[in-house]
């Protein structure tokens, strides 16, 4: 039995999201962020397709992601206040680093596109996972930008889907722990159907 602080089983326990917001340097470098990654893909993929894409946004390009996410919104809303404008720009330089992730279903293969499409996110919450177990934190968001097709634009191609933006850094402060389900509400024991 595992209970070594240091065990896999320790580590998925532990996991938490945090807050990109919240999320401060040192970050991980490109060494760092290719090992994650390498986790990352490590993941259930019925046919070998690799259906998902990483994008990392390198710290000098996250002012130009900053100013294309704002000029977007902008785009969209014509009369958007500048607040507005300044949550665009916010949003791409949360956190040390920020790898955005693709679903890229292979098109014509037997392989459902759903099940496609759950790969994508598993590698998702892979990453997540290299990012805790080599000691950083990590936040997934989605917002309007992972639904807009220029921004989905800036990172693939109209056969892709943003999965998400993933901020990876150091906590600020002590990561929150949020309400878990109940596992009753969530867990049942199948009974098969009575014998006619």
């Amino acid at each position: 039995m595992l209970n070594d602080a240091s065990s896999p089983l320790s580590l998925l326990a532990t996991r938490r999201s945090g807050k990109p917001r919240d999320l401060v340097g040192p970050g991980p470098d490109g060494a760092a962020i290719d090992r994650m990654l390498a986790i990352a893909a490590r993941t259930p993929d019925h046919g070998k397709l690799a259906p998902w894409r990483f994008v990392v946004v390198a710290d000098a390009q996250r002012q130009r992601l900053a100013g294309l996410l704002a000029d977007i919104w902008a785009a969209d809303h014509p009369d958007a206040p500048a607040h507005e404008l300044e949550a665009a720009r916010q949003f791409a330089t949360q956190a040390p680093a920020l790898v955005v992730t693709l679903s890229a279903p292979v098109a014509g293969s037997p392989i459902p596109i759903w099940e496609q499409e759950l790969s994508a996110g598993a590698a998702t919450m892979n990453l997540l996972h290299a990012a805790h177990a080599m000691g950083y934190a990590a936040g997934w968001l989605t917002g309007w930008p992972a639904f807009s097709p220029p921004v989905r634009d800036l990172f693939g191609d109209e056969t892709q889907r943003i999965v998400g933006f993933v901020f990876i850094g150091t906590p600020g402060r002590p990561l929150d722990e949020r309400p878990r389900p109940d596992m009753a509400a969530i867990v049942s024991r199948w009974t098969p159907p009575a014998e006619a």
